[in-house]
Formats: C-alpha cells, sequence, structure tokens
C-alpha cells in the first residue's frame, strides 16, 4: 500500500474493513446453511460475500485486489464460514445477525471511500465506491442463494452505505483526520440502519405517476 493510500486510510479503518469483511463472510455461510449446503459451499458463500464488493470496488478503482495479496482475508472468511457451521443455529437469529450486519456496512462503506480516495479517486465517485464495496457482497449472496436482493428491502439499507460513504469524504474534504472521519460516518450510517431497522423507516416508493 503506498504512502498516501495508507495516509488516506489510517490506522483505525482497516480493522473495521476486516470486521465488516469477516460479518458479510457469515452472512454468506449462514445463506449457505440455511439451505442446507454442504461446508464446501458454506465456504465458497463467505469467500463470495466477504469479498465480493471490495473485489469490485478495487478492480474499478485500478488498485490490486486486495485479498488476492492478504492470505489473512481468505482466512478470515474461511474462519467465519467454519463458525458458521460449527455454531447452533440459534446463535444467529435474523435480528442479532441484522445488527451486525449494520456494523459491517458502516464499516465497508467508510473504508471503501477512504480507500478510493487514497487512490486519487474524485469524491463524487469515490462516494460511490464505499457504497459498491459495502452492498455488492451481499448482491451476490442473495443471487446465488436465490433470495430476495437487498436493494429490494424495503427499509433504507443502500442509503445508509451512501450516507456512510458520503459523509466520510465531505469529512475528509474538509480536512478531518481519517480515524475521526471514518469514526463519526461510520457511526452515522449504523446509526441510520439501524433506526431503519427498529422503526421501519424507508423511502417513498413508485407509483407510477398515480396521486
Amino acid at each position: 500500500m503506498n504512502s498516501s493510500v495508507a495516509a488516506q486510510i489510517g490506522p483505525i479503518l482497516p480493522w473495521l474493513d476486516l470486521f465488516g469483511i469477516a460479518v458479510f463472510a457469515a452472512t454468506g455461510a449462514l445463506a449457505a446453511t440455511r439451505h442446507q449446503q454442504t461446508i464446501v459451499t458454506a465456504t465458497f458463500f463467505a469467500l463470495i460475500t466477504g469479498v465480493g464488493g471490495g473485489t469490485v470496488r478495487d478492480l474499478l478503482i485500478g488498485a490490486p485486489v486486495f485479498w488476492v495479496h492478504d492470505a489473512s482475508v481468505a482466512s478470515l472468511c474461511l474462519g467465519m464460514s467454519a463458525i458458521v457451521w460449527l455454531t447452533p443455529q440459534h446463535w444467529w437469529s435474523d435480528r442479532t445477525f441484522a445488527w451486525l450486519d449494520a456494523l459491517g456496512l458502516a464499516a465497508y462503506a467508510a473504508f471503501g471511500a477512504a480507500k478510493s480516495l487514497g487512490y486519487g479517486i474524485p469524491p463524487v465517485p469515490a462516494a460511490v465506491m464505499g457504497v459498491v464495496g459495502a452492498c455488492v457482497g451481499g448482491i451476490i449472496r442473495d443471487v446465488l442463494a436465490g433470495e430476495p436482493s437487498i436493494l429490494m428491502r424495503p427499509e433504507l439499507y443502500v442509503t445508509a452505505a451512501a450516507l456512510t460513504a458520503s459523509l466520510y469524504v465531505l469529512l475528509s474534504l474538509l480536512g478531518l483526520p481519517p480515524y475521526a472521519a471514518g469514526l463519526v460516518s461510520a457511526t452515522a450510517g449504523f446509526a441510520l440502519r439501524g433506526a431503519a431497522m427498529v422503526w421501519k423507516w424507508g423511502l417513498p416508493a413508485y407509483r407510477g405517476g398515480k396521486g
């Protein structure tokens, strides 16, 4: 990682990123186990969900694909699939996991925006890359599992990722250090996602021009 990228990301955001990868990898493994699949399938789902969004992000911003050059990332995904496989299913209730997923979403969106800025991506595309990194892995997981996409959820989801990434970019432009911008933006995105889950917040749906 070059010095400009390291300076933009700071010391805290990589840990947020690893947390997001671990959470998303677990959601992938859970999607497979809920369909009574094998450990091999669960492991594949964990890996593709954990690294899918970041892979697309890195390809688009011209960065080395992160997990190909860091063996710990794939190991983390494999470890999460093993944990899901070996633990009782009731440990992974939908409600508990939704909150963990919200944390992962916010962490991944902040890191993706920070990394994109570090590679010289302009502010608006950098914010978009934060959203891509946070959401694409879950989209791939849902498509492979034959489940309704996260994009179709009635409450705010992608919007929370967009808030996190956009706020990170804005705070960075205002001169906040990476650790402060990352924590503030990730907290804001997590709070919005949490509020959406509790109070079922959502954006108005398209009604085809009807009143």
